[in-house]
């Protein structure tokens, strides 16, 4: 066998997870539906949004990131990926003090288009350094 495993498609099991963690509840919500929505064509892996804060506020919540991390942890690591700020803090911190789920990673990657990327490619089967690398892949994105 060559390379990385590629977890089947479709089963959840041995998937990548992705969470969005975004200042705003909305935002988070809103880029996880256009992710899964532009992944669609087949079994979508598990996408969480953990944005604002647990009173509606807007901010970084380190227990809604950590609780969505869980949710989407299917044993083959999870994709974090941040808008800006106190966010990219708060899964750092996370991290560090080992409160998300064994192989769970910062991505660095624009917040939308890494997240569309980062969905797809763990919608294929990608292993989390393929999620990864697809996800940053998304600065060379030029629009004009």
């Amino acid at each position: 066998m060559t390379g990385p495993r590629r977890a089947e498609a479709g089963t959840g099991a041995g998937q990548v997870g992705i969470v969005l963690v975004s200042h705003s509840a909305a935002v988070a919500e809103s880029v996880a539906e256009l992710a899964r929505g532009l992944a669609a064509g087949g079994p979508v892996v598990p996408v969480a949004a953990a944005g604002g804060t647990p009173d509606g506020g807007l901010g970084t919540s380190a227990e809604r990131i950590a609780a969505a991390a869980r949710e989407v942890d299917r044993g083959a690591g999870v994709a974090l990926l941040v808008d800006l700020g106190s966010a990219v803090l708060t899964v750092r911190a996370l991290l560090e003090d080992d409160e998300l789920p064994s192989g769970s990673r910062l991505v660095d990657a624009p917040f939308v288009e890494g997240a569309v990327a980062a969905v797809v490619a763990a919608s294929a089967g990608a292993p989390l350094a393929e999620v990864e690398s697809a996800a940053a892949e998304a600065y060379g994105y030029r629009k004009s």
